[in-house]
């Protein structure tokens, strides 16, 4: 009877000991799925913070920030205060970084001479598109290893200071074939014309126009007439963007800047001068008909004035 007696009792605990066995899985099972699922949950969320970042970091790097007043204050006061020779001035420096600044973004800004100021004109328009034009092919090729970032192509200039007066008498006669004020120049066989850059040059709608080269300091220089008669073709050809081009000549007290100046940026589009800076607004041309035989609404001068552009003041 005691045997029979101690089975029926562990009979009866047995299964107890199952379901309390049992309890325990179910409370393991159920601890191990909230774990997996914290550890996922906790790896979906890294990733996608991971992913935020990445995208973040990417489009800061392609958007540059424009640059604030502070600094760019800095970059004009060392600039001006360079002890380089043919450096601008301080007056001149902010004449066109406040263009720059207003300009809509992004800004295309064509820079004839590679300067002191070149990497400064660089760093102002960060946000656009600064192309640089040099005479010297050897210095191109120097800026460019050196400053991987800056965009400049060499041309060869066939012009010569004390050719001037006849090279815009010469001007004149074809304005209405091939020295038209609106045209492509990529095509032009105008002697004043610049028609051996990269085609892309003549696609862009430039907004700001720098003539701060090439040399024009003696009679045998190539002298600025090519670069300003082209500035104002590429100001009046303009196809997209603003309806204005804000054309800027340095050195603007020298006879032939100012010569070619009235004759091809005209005297009624001078807004201002800085010193040594000629500031200019031209207007695109999108009427044709009436505006594609003349440069200027008003008179221009003299031929007389010629003679003294012989002279060119240092």
């Amino acid at each position: 009877m005691k045997m029979n007696t101690a089975t029926t009792k562990l009979i009866l605990l047995h299964p107890l000991i199952q379901k309390q066995s049992g309890t325990h899985r179910i409370w393991l099972l159920a601890f191990v799925s909230f774990f997996t699922f914290a550890i996922l949950l906790t790896f979906l969320n890294t990733r996608d913070s991971m992913a935020t970042t990445s995208t973040t970091i990417s489009s800061s790097s392609t958007k540059p920030t424009q640059l604030s007043p502070s600094v760019v204050e800095a970059l004009l006061h060392y600039a001006s205060t360079s002890n380089q020779t043919g450096h601008m001035t301080d007056s001149e420096l902010k004449s066109i970084s406040n263009v720059l600044r207003h300009c809509s973004s992004p800004c295309n800004f064509l820079i004839f001479g590679l300067t002191h100021e070149t990497l400064l004109w660089k760093a102002l328009n960060s946000n656009g598109r600064t192309v640089f034009i040099d005479e010297n092919q050897y210095y191109v090729a120097y800026i460019e290893e050196k400053h991987r970032d800056i965009e400049a192509y060499d041309v060869q200039y066939t012009t010569r200071v004390n050719e001037m007066k006849e090279l815009i008498e010469t001007t004149k006669q074809q304005v209405r074939n091939e020295c038209r004020p609106v045209q492509n120049l990529l095509f032009s066989e105008c002697k004043l014309g610049i028609n051996d850059l990269p085609n892309h040059v003549y696609d862009v709608s430039w907004d700001v126009i720098l003539v701060d080269g090439p040399r024009g300091y003696s009679a045998l220089a190539p002298g600025r007439m090519s670069a300003i008669f082209t500035a104002g073709v590429l100001a009046r050809s303009k196809k997209n963007g603003g309806v204005k081009t804000h054309v800027f000549v340095h050195d603007f007290n020298r006879e032939v800047e100012k010569v070619c100046s009235h004759e091809f940026l005209c005297g009624e589009n001078l807004v201002e001068t800085k010193d040594f800076l000629g500031h200019f607004v031209i207007d695109r041309v999108v009427d044709t008909s009436k505006t594609s035989q003349r440069f200027c609404r008003k008179r221009t001068l003299s031929s007389s004035s010629y003679s003294a552009a012989e002279k060119v003041s240092v």
